[in-house]
């Protein structure tokens, strides 16, 4: 079966870095796009990042230019690295994979960004 599992959370401080992995099992991950979404307290799911196939990325503009998302298929493993952090992007992480209508999710992994 599908699985997906985060790592890499945790406590940093502000303009600290931290990078989150997405390991993931049951399909043939190269074939398909990945994402990462987070929830704060309180605030509906967004997506941050995005990355195709391919290896074409987009991102959130709150999160432009300081994350960067990326793949290793020979891993089937997908990566966020988030610099530059700041204490509004303290939420739970979760690594995201649509196979045709289905959407699947990891655990979550926490960040919080504080002092």
């Amino acid at each position: 079966q599908v699985q997906l599992v985060e790592s890499g959370g945790g406590l940093v401080q502000p303009g600290g870095s931290l990078k989150l992995s997405c390991a993931a099992s049951g399909f043939t991950f190269s074939n398909y796009a990945m994402n990462w979404y987070r929830q704060a307290p309180g605030k509906t799911r967004e997506l941050v990042a995005a990355i195709s196939s391919r290896g074409s990325t987009s991102y959130a503009d709150s999160v432009k230019g300081r994350f960067t998302i990326s793949r290793d298929n020979t891993k089937n493993t997908v990566y966020l690295q988030m610099s530059s952090l700041e204490p509004e992007d303290t939420a739970v992480y979760y690594c995201n994979a649509r196979l045709g209508l289905n959407p699947y999710w990891g655990q979550g992994t926490q960040v919080t960004v504080s002092s």
